[in-house]
């Protein structure tokens, strides 16, 4: 038997199972927001792995890394 109680903060609902949260209905909104913050997150966490990485090198000008990525501006 599921039981449903309310989290304030999100509008989120918590199904019980044996008095055990189990499950977890939100509103779509909520999902969304919570996806990009994840989405942000592992952003940062990439960037960060990328300035440690290039510790000590050279950087190189935007006109020079497009010229030599063969980009358009």
């Amino acid at each position: 038997m599921f039981i449903v109680s309310e989290d304030k903060r999100m509008k989120a609902q918590a199904l019980k199972k044996n008095g055990k949260k189990e499950f977890v209905v939100l509103p779509w909104e909520d999902y969304i927001r919570i996806q990009e913050l994840v989405e942000d997150y592992e952003d940062l966490r990439e960037l960060r792995k990328a300035k440690e990485e290039s510790k000590g090198q050279r950087p190189v000008p935007f006109e020079k890394a497009i010229k030599s990525l063969k980009l358009k501006k």
